[in-house]
């Protein structure tokens, strides 16, 4: 298929694929004229960018991720630690965010019963 086609699969701008593309992440063949070519399986690829992405992961990573999840690389042997590194980053960074929000819950609670009352005229 091509770009375009892929763009209204996925609902990914033709802009993102390219962006995609350029990175390394996404593959396609091209025609004797040089117009991209995808598979089918390239719509699942996308979703997968499209969601670790939304995940706050980098293309780097993604690129290191794909390249598990397709067998395509010398990373295989190293994938699972790479992966269980990030999902530690990412648990960390959870439980700062937690932290901080039961702070501001803390910070909101105490200003609410601080708060003066108007006296009505």
């Amino acid at each position: 298929m091509k770009i375009g086609e892929l763009s209204d699969r996925t609902g990914a701008s033709v802009r993102a694929l390219r962006y995609y593309e350029e990175k390394g992440v996404l593959t396609p063949g091209r025609t004797p004229s040089g117009y991209r070519i995808f598979a089918d399986s390239d719509i699942r690829k996308v979703a997968h960018i499209q969601t670790l992405l939304t995940a706050g992961l980098g293309m780097d990573l993604i690129g290191e991720i794909l390249a598990c999840l397709s067998g395509e690389s010398l990373l295989l042997d190293n994938c699972r630690d790479r992966l269980e590194a990030e999902r530690r980053r990412m648990t960390d960074d959870i439980d700062r965010l937690t932290h901080t929000r039961s702070l501001l819950d803390e910070l909101l609670a105490t200003s609410r019963r601080r708060r003066p009352t108007t006296p009505a005229i």
